[in-house]
């Protein structure tokens, strides 16, 4: 039974599910596999790359099904989300940062704009900017989040209630249908799913990757700010890292400022992972990682997490 809600009436899809835009990990291959499962797939265009794009859009916009892309808003420019648009997107995610600079290209294309807020500071933006979705996002999430952010469950609602009646995606420690069915519940449209993605056929991750997730448990995982400084990387302090375990972590856990005050511990990452001690890329892992215990395809996935969601639904009904 098809669970039918505003999110899904809006991209013509059949189940309320999408793709989580992940940065080197969702690619055009898992994009057009979540779509074609019933889904929106929503390809993980982040810095703006624009040789990945140029790979990866084809495979997701030759899909024949709705499709999106997501970046980064603090790191992208102008460019890469025209690029983007060129391929005639259902829709654009922006995330992380201030949106306004390329929400009215967005728009102007015919494109859906989606905005994924950490806070309700930002949820009021996105209404304001006239996102046509909302995505309202929990601390539980892997990878990069809020560093004061609140838990998914308390902070869905109030979005819901704060911005209706613009649709709302769930996100954060979401990883089966019952989590579907308790964003639906909380008076979401739908969920935006991360984790659980990366652990599939099509996900562009390593595979030493894809076991970590399957091996993973959500009580190793750690929101920090450590690994971006070891490595280098320019995300905006507001945003910490959900991640696995991780060696850096151990050595420089509440020790950031001196971690990045000090170049020689960075140069000594960066060898690190030239000799293959540490991972190329943190294990970015949300709270709901126990529930991963396969390898599946995107689709059979999609289908199997909307099957769940609406057994669930059903269950919580009966007397």
């Amino acid at each position: 039974m098809a669970l039918s809600t505003a999110f899904t009436k809006l991209f013509g899809v059949r189940h309320p599910i999408a793709l989580a835009p992940m940065g080197g990990s969702a690619g055009g291959a898992l994009a057009a596999a979540v779509s074609r499962g019933g889904g929106l797939g929503l390809l993980g265009g982040a810095y703006g790359d624009r040789d990945w794009l140029a790979r990866e859009l084809p495979i997701v916009a030759d899909s024949g099904q709705p499709w999106g892309v997501g970046f980064l808003s603090w790191a992208i420019d102008v460019g890469a989300v025209d690029h983007a648009l060129e391929h005639d997107p259902g829709a654009v995610m922006l995330s992380f940062g201030d949106p306004s600079p390329f929400t009215e290209r967005v728009r102007a294309a015919g494109a859906a704009l989606i905005i994924q807020v950490t806070d309700l500071e930002e949820a009021r933006q996105a209404v304001d900017l006239g996102a046509d979705v909302i995505v309202a996002q929990g601390t539980e999430s892997g990878g990069h989040g809020a560093r004061l952010g609140r838990s998914t469950l308390p902070f869905v609602p109030v979005v819901v209630d704060l911005v209706a009646p613009v649709p709302v995606l769930a996100a954060g420690g979401i990883a089966d249908g019952r989590g579907v069915a308790a964003a639906l519940a909380l008076g979401a449209a739908g969920a935006l799913i991360g984790t659980r993605f990366q652990a599939t056929a099509e996900s562009l991750v390593d595979p030493s990757v894809a076991k970590a997730i399957v091996e993973g448990r959500g009580q190793d995982t750690e929101r920090n700010r450590v690994l971006d400084i070891a490595r280098g990387a320019r995300w905006p302090s507001k945003y910490t890292a959900r991640t696995l375990g991780h060696p850096y972590l151990d050595q420089w856990r509440d020790r950031e400022a001196e971690l990045a005050a000090n170049p020689e511990a960075r140069l000594a990452y960066q060898a690190d992972v030239a000799r293959g001690d540490i991972p190329a890329l943190p294990v970015w892992a949300g709270e709901a990682v126990d529930l991963v215990t396969d390898l599946p395809p995107a689709a059979d996935l999609v289908t199997a997490l909307a099957a769940q969601a609406d057994d669930a639904l059903a269950r919580a009904g009966r007397d």
